[in-house]
């Protein structure tokens, strides 16, 4: 059996050690403190047995168990990524060990008045007398993604310990940088050697995704033109009222805060302005290729009509892909799903087969050649304060990726 001690104590020497990428660096990891995690799980993966242990230049980590049949058996690999969201600290977390949680309220933090409750969150009631590991209240909990590294190397130790349990050959790697859109940009996935991978990156207990959202980012910029207030009728352009033109023309209801399962959106997550230009950032997101692009066109005849009524470029407009959609590449070999969905089965996991409303290092590394669909790592509200994980659902994540590996070296013996 995987021991709950050893999980909670893998997973809170992971979270402690700050790990925050930053999107304005250029570098690879983009901070330097992403190393200190990296090189110590390079020391972990040696120290528990693991063969071909690798780091390289730029903090993307590798390592080899051995197949232990003498039959062929694809090579299967399991992902995660060490990095933590920049949209909060991740600096000095403290972790709070709640045992065999009542279904009430916890405290976060006492001083500040911060409390998780269920009234709120309700799927913590879905936990109703497991071991919760939550913030203080002043961090996240970075469960998004160490718990994915607990699980892949708690299991690795698990099968090297247990060579009664047969697999073929298994990848791990580690990327740095996926909360910041970059964690597969650098894996090499002919060096990594796997047939196909997982992620495990998923949320709640029995999450398995192989589809997810095609992605855009988007700069809008509004030229206008600035002149004394008191001399300004007829001289001054006010880019400000510009761009409140553009936001409002975009739909309204199709936003985050409006939107859920297979609707996309558009997100304006930051707006800089003053009467000389404002700049405003979307992101796209749409499961359907069809309607992600008509998205991206929605945004250039609008540019295109509010240039055609101040009769002069007020406004430019830049469209950058980001990912796009898993399932075109994993749907193909639907069999990857498929082992992994018995696997949950087998443990008495109910598989939640749903799409991701955002993306993983998995749907990248898909289109690279890679398919990689995504698994449950257990944590909620992830890149928060109220960021929590239940240990069962470690464990139970751990012993799906064991159960994967057994599954596969049967299906091909």
């Amino acid at each position: 059996m995987i021991s709950k001690e050893d999980i909670i104590k893998r997973f809170v020497s992971y979270v402690t050690v700050d790990t925050e990428s930053d999107p304005n660096s250029d570098t690879t990891p983009s901070t330097k403190k992403q190393w200190d995690l990296a090189n110590a799980l390079v020391q972990e993966l040696q120290h528990i047995g693991m063969q071909d242990v690798s780091i390289d230049q730029n903090a993307y980590i590798m390592a080899t168990l051995p197949s232990n049949v003498d039959h062929d058996v694809p090579t299967i690999g399991f992902i995660s990524h060490f990095d933590t969201s920049p949209d909060f600290t991740g600096a000095n977390v403290n972790p709070q060990i709640v045992e065999r949680y009542d279904g009430k309220d916890i405290v976060l933090n006492e001083a500040e008045n911060i409390v998780l409750s269920p009234d709120y969150f309700e799927d913590l009631l879905l936990y109703k007398g497991q071991t919760l590991i939550t913030t203080d209240g002043t961090t996240l909990l970075g469960a998004d993604d160490k718990a994915g590294i607990c699980e892949i190397i708690s299991a690795m130790e698990y099968l090297i310990k247990n060579p009664q349990i047969k697999h073929g050959t298994i990848k791990v790697g580690f990327t740095p940088d996926e909360e910041i859109g970059r964690g597969a940009h650098k894996f090499d996935v002919e060096k990594f050697g796997a047939d196909w991978a997982y992620t495990m990156d998923g949320s709640q207990i029995g999450e398995l995704e192989y589809e997810n959202f095609n992605a855009a980012g988007v700069v809008v910029k509004v030229k206008g033109k600035i002149v004394h207030p008191g001399y300004a009728k007829g001289k001054m352009v006010n880019s400000m009222y510009i761009a409140t033109e553009f936001i409002n023309s975009l739909p309204r209801l199709e936003t985050p805060e409006h939107t859920e399962g297979y609707q996309g959106f558009f997100h304006l997550y930051s707006v800089k302005g003053e009467v000389e230009e404002t700049v405003l950032e979307y992101i796209i997101r749409d499961h359907d290729k069809e309607h992600f692009e008509a998205r991206k066109e929605v945004m250039q005849k609008l540019t295109d009509e509010l240039n055609q009524q101040y009769e002069r470029e007020v406004v430019t407009i830049e469209i950058k892909d980001q990912y796009f959609n898993m399932k075109e590449k994993v749907e193909p070999v639907m069999h990857i799903v498929d082992i992994a969905e018995e696997a949950m089965k087998q443990l008495d996991i109910k598989p939640l087969i749903k799409a991701i409303r955002g993306g993983t290092d998995g749907s990248q590394l898909s289109y690279m050649g890679l398919p990689c669909p995504n698994i449950f790592a257990g944590g909620h509200n992830f890149h928060g304060r109220y960021e929590y994980v239940p240990v069962e659902s470690m464990i139970k994540a751990t012993e799906v990726i064991c159960k994967i590996a057994e599954l596969t070296a049967e299906k091909y013996k």
